[in-house]
């Protein structure tokens, strides 16, 4: 009876096999295609994801995303991704600062100090590289102690004392040695008081890169406060900090004065939001709220000061609100319109994820193609551990390198596509020589079972 069993078995493997291999996915199965070029050494290939591509995908999580080779095989891969942070519990440090002092005859735009640190890179002592005399001092800026902490920095957040409100810019740099710095941009902060209210804003985002310092210098240093908090808020451990990628402009509605709402293309994990602020002198307190679903409630998502502002000639713009890369397909601004609202057009906003690379393993001959849009397709990526047995950061900044023709753009294929709610008839005859399959294994093997045994 074994032996019959066994063979039963056996059959049933064989129809799941056939099953399997006949349902095997085609690129024709995916609504868009896109030629892939190679430069560089393989067989491992990394693709920088271009968001307009991402977008093709019907999946959030990009679980539809395939690359086949020239017979449309399709190739092992990894997505290597951030990982989302909670909102409500922030990787916050607390971080030493050192005044930034040179002559006020200085015209350098860096004063020139002499540093004092330990052997582990904590700063001890900053000082004017000359002696300065009481009276001569100014200024400049800050220097931020960051060598403690081994995560990538997300944002940087500041409190200070000033005899004035109004606004306070500065730049930001970043290095590892004191030496050599790299420009992260601007940074602005504003204390102001209007209506009887105040509205402060403290935090200045960050491009998710470490460092071990951070120097700030101040755009006016007539004017610059004196800090009495400096914090740093970084990724979690293990998180992978990927630039940050745009999108072009989404169009919103404006249902009642001061609501405005947007609604992505699809769901995000969206990083920072930018509102575009058509009218100059433009300020606005709001808050921000998101949901995945329309049918889901909203949920707050922080807020700040929005403004467009014109000063000694020039526009000065802070129109960025930070999340927290949670998925989000709605978003909801709510604006305080004491401080004169966004003016009487709805803006368009732009939305910022980070970036997503797709790393392949290149089996087969080329060309080779990105395929994506399948509602049914399964997620089939390997661990990136898993598809490289030696990866390590410097591994991966060796692979070669896969690029989307076309600079990216997107193009529908003219391949056959399901449509949602349409019928499949070959998959259900697979299914239903499968089912077939199951239940004439199940009718066997009780018949097996009833049949009384043989006694010798």
């Amino acid at each position: 009876m074994s032996a019959k069993l066994s063979l039963v078995c056996l059959w049933a493997v064989g129809i799941c096999v056939a099953w399997s291999a006949q349902a095997q996915e085609k690129p024709s199965d995916f609504s868009t295609q896109l030629p892939l070029s190679l430069s560089g050494e393989g067989p491992w290939y990394r693709l920088d994801m271009p968001l307009a591509v991402q977008l093709s995908a019907r999946q959030t999580d990009l679980g539809d995303v395939r690359v086949f080779n020239t017979a449309g095989e399709a190739q092992a891969y990894s997505l290597v991704r951030a990982q989302a942070q909670n909102p409500d519990n922030p990787v916050v440090h607390d971080v030493k600062w050192f005044p930034l002092y040179d002559s006020a005859e200085a015209r350098e735009s860096v004063p020139s100090v002499r540093v004092q640190s330990n052997a582990n890179g904590t700063l001890v002592e900053v000082q004017p590289s000359t002696h300065l005399e009481a009276g001569e001092e100014v200024l400049r800026g800050w220097l931020l102690d960051a060598s403690a902490i081994k995560t990538p920095l997300q944002q940087l957040t500041l409190d200070w004392t000033s005899d004035r409100d109004g606004f306070q810019y500065f730049s930001i740099e970043a290095s590892d040695d004191l030496q050599h710095w790299q420009s992260w941009g601007d940074g602005q902060v504003a204390r102001l008081s209007y209506a009887d209210e105040r509205v402060e804003q403290h935090e200045v985002g960050l491009p998710g890169q470490r460092a071990r310092y951070l120097r700030l210098l101040w755009k006016n240093p007539q004017s610059a406060p004196a800090l009495t908090l400096a914090q740093l808020q970084s990724l979690s451990v293990g998180s992978v900090a990927q630039p940050l990628i745009w999108s072009q402009p989404v169009a919103g509605s404006n249902p009642k004065p001061g609501l405005y709402t947007w609604k992505l293309p699809m769901g995000l994990n969206v990083e920072r939001v930018k509102i575009e602020l058509s009218q100059a002198n433009s300020l606005a307190p709001v808050t921000l709220s998101t949901r995945r679903e329309s049918s889901q409630p909203w949920q707050p998502a922080g807020g700040g000061l929005l403004y467009r502002l014109t000063q000694n000639g020039q526009d000065v713009l802070q129109n960025e609100l930070q999340l927290y890369g949670q998925v989000v397909r709605e978003l909801k601004l709510t604006v305080d319109e004491r401080g004169g609202g966004l003016g009487t057009q709805t803006p368009d906003l732009r939305f910022a994820v980070r970036s997503t690379q797709l790393v392949f393993l290149a089996r087969g001959a080329g060309p080779y193609t990105l395929a994506l849009g399948s509602a049914t397709a399964g997620a089939s990526q390997l661990p990136l551990s898993t598809l490289i047995p030696d990866y390590s950061a410097t591994r991966m900044a060796e692979l070669g390198q896969a690029r989307v023709e076309d600079g990216g753009k997107v193009l529908q294929t003219g391949a056959v596509t399901q449509v949602d709610g349409g019928l499949d008839w070959k998959k259900i005859g697979l299914w239903a020589v499968l089912l077939l399959g199951v239940l004439g294994l199940a009718a066997m093997a009780l018949s097996l079972l009833r049949k009384p045994s043989v006694k010798n």
